[in-house]
């Protein structure tokens, strides 16, 4: 074991560099959405613009709410499965890359439901319903079940999600907007066909830029595949190594920032259901495991995170657009308290509560 020894604090420094959460950037919101590999987006539709507002300076909802309207981001399930806000080119480069998690994702109990059936004919009815125009799930269910009235119609879309490259069509997504999450094919709302060559070790070097240094196992969780440590050995010979506190080999490119475990961190509102926490194996170099289970709900909930000294001390929400609560857990020094205060009132101002104005902003807990 000769690589340095990188602690976890470092990495965290390192991780938050990556992130634009140590420096907030002037990247156009798309080039931030492609560095970051995507914004979760499963939630509709606050967690990627606040995401964006955490990292952008300057940033307007209705910047990214023209990308979605213009084609040039897109709402798709991607990483583990889950829907992301990627833009077009990645949306076609990434979608035929993360097939298997797709197929892993429906071979549970909606594939058992749909045993026997032809899929490809499935597949190929429910590409014509969704490029006639786009249908929400529940339609396309039924639609799908009208000449298959023994199949349950909710596996029947799934089945169209897992095989076909589905996007979100707006309003869904449109900030103050919204709307049912209705789908077409990414081919038809892009006009341009999914990558035939996608490039695996082109996704893992993007994932290092934007959370390395990372394991093996780091990347995985984020992607959902598996078997990705013949990636990392084949692409070892342009890359650095270290170890973690635990001895665990980290993979990392060159030149990308590792600032130090004493480079300033200030505080900041990390978006609800962010990738900042989500995507390593072991979240403890922002995400101390004593705290996990009050920001990850056993039912899949990811609370937005108060990010103190590069690591989470709290939780906050976004009630409306007048309030913003923040939920510390532990005691925080003054200083702290009012540079808190001071990010939320940024996010009421964005959200179009008045900042000082018109919106209050709320702390529970010690």
């Amino acid at each position: 074991m000769s690589e340095p020894t990188l602690s976890t604090r470092a990495l965290g420094r390192a991780l938050l560099a990556r992130q634009h959460l140590l420096e907030r950037s002037d990247l156009p919101p798309a080039a931030m959405i492609h560095h970051l590999g995507g914004l979760q987006a499963q939630a509709a539709p606050q967690p990627p613009y606040l995401g964006l507002l955490s990292r952008l300076e300057g940033f307007r909802a209705e910047q990214l709410s023209e990308l979605i309207e213009q084609r040039e981001v897109v709402r798709i399930a991607l990483q583990r499965a889950t829907i992301h806000l990627v833009i077009a080119e990645d949306c076609l480069s990434l979608r035929p890359l993360l097939q298997p998690v797709l197929d892993q994702g429906f071979g549970g109990n909606h594939g058992k439901r749909l045993v026997g059936l032809d899929l490809d004919e499935v597949t190929a009815e429910a590409r014509a319903l969704v490029e006639e125009r786009p249908r929400t799930f529940k339609e396309l269910g039924d639609l799908l079940a009208a000449t298959r009235p023994d199949r349950d119609p909710a596996a029947l879309a799934q089945a169209a999600r897992c095989r076909l490259a589905l996007v979100q069509v707006p309003p869904r997504g449109i900030w103050g907007r919204g709307g049912a999450a209705a789908h077409t094919t990414a081919e038809a709302w892009l006009g341009r066909p999914l990558d035939p060559q996608p490039s695996l070790d082109a996704m893992v070097l993007r994932y290092l830029a934007a959370f390395g240094p990372a394991s093996v196992k780091d990347v995985q969780k984020w992607c959902g595949l598996t078997g990705l440590g013949a990636v990392l050995t084949r692409l070892a010979p342009g890359l650095l190594t270290f170890r973690d506190e635990q001895g665990r080999l980290l993979y990392d490119l060159p030149d990308a920032p590792r600032p130090g475990e004493d480079a300033p961190a200030p505080v900041r509102l990390v978006a609800p259901f962010d990738n900042l926490v989500l995507s390593h194996a072991d979240r403890s170099r922002v995400l101390p495991e004593e705290y996990r289970t009050r920001v990850m709900s056993v039912n899949g909930i990811v609370s937005g995170t108060l990010l103190v000294d590069g690591t989470v001390a709290g939780t906050w929400r976004l009630t409306g657009e007048q309030e913003v609560v923040v939920e510390p857990f532990v005691r925080l020094r003054a200083a702290d308290l009012d540079a808190a205060e001071a990010e939320a009132r940024r996010v009421l101002a964005f959200a179009g509560g008045g900042g000082g104005v018109g919106g209050s902003v709320r702390f529970e807990g010690p």
